[in-house]
């Protein structure tokens, strides 16, 4: 009862939205990976970001002024993922902070001694379980090269729909875990071997610091050079395509 009350807030909240379309393609074209994206469905990515807008609240950190440019490209990065799988993945949770550039947080570990080890640790995002989804947001060419922080945190908020956080995210009743488990961790472990060896991977090294981290690069990887990624990892890249039912490859003109 309390998941339709809340779909139909949003949905009427979003109804309420004024985007030009103007405004939408200026967005978009600073997005241009949302070209492999069949035309016929930018229009449910549109509106699925504004239902995601309804639904979110999205601050600003250390002087950061959230404008509605950003407010939208936040949300059609984060939407992207679920374009087919629906909003109520991202439900248990409500808050986007925005913070500009990377930003520190600090950490401690205890050691097997029982010794606690405090340090900062400088990222460019986070998703906390059950919790907000912290963003680095970099201005035109400041942005890092082949990095996506919106849609690798939003896999995280995905890996976490059934509790782990590990690489292995809810499937869908038709997609077996063996054979994700068999894409997978056979990809993994020979991406680890490729980044210990000092190779300089195409993907972003990143990936080799857990599965889950693999997971996150990976489905940045699916969306904004999915070509690349199916060369690569070809068994990942149908698991992703079956997990978030697109296939952005097919769409995606590759360099001569």
């Amino acid at each position: 009862m309390f998941s339709a009350f809340r779909r139909w807030r949003r949905q009427r909240a979003a109804d309420r939205m004024q985007v030009a379309p103007a405004q939408w393609a200026r967005i978009e074209q600073s997005l241009p990976f949302l070209d492999f994206l069949p035309a016929e469905e930018r229009p449910r990515l549109r509106r699925l970001a504004l239902e995601f807008l309804a639904d979110k609240q999205v601050h600003g950190a250390e002087g950061v002024d959230v404008t509605d440019d950003m407010l939208l490209s936040i949300a059609l990065q984060a939407c992207l993922p679920i374009l087919h799988i629906g909003l109520d993945a991202y439900a248990d949770w409500v808050g986007i902070v925005v913070y500009p550039g990377d930003f520190v947080i600090p950490r401690s570990v205890v050691d097997e001694d029982g010794i606690v080890h405090e340090y900062d640790d400088e990222v460019l995002g986070e998703a906390w379980e059950n919790g907000p989804v912290l963003l680095s947001w970099f201005d035109g060419e400041a942005q890092p090269v082949g990095i996506n922080v919106v849609i690798h945190e939003f896999a995280h908020k995905l890996d976490m729909g059934n509790g782990e956080v590990d690489g292995y995210p809810a499937l869908p009743a038709d997609m077996p875990a063996t054979d994700w488990a068999a894409a997978f961790q056979p990809a993994f472990d020979d991406f680890c071997r490729r980044v210990d060896g000092g190779e300089d991977t195409l993907l972003d090294p990143y990936g080799a610091e857990h599965p889950a981290e693999f997971f996150a690069v990976m489905s940045e990887a699916f969306f904004e050079t999915p070509g690349r990624l199916k060369s690569e990892y070809p068994a990942v890249y149908t698991q992703l395509s079956r997990f978030y039912q697109q296939d952005p490859a097919a769409h995606e003109t590759l360099p001569q």
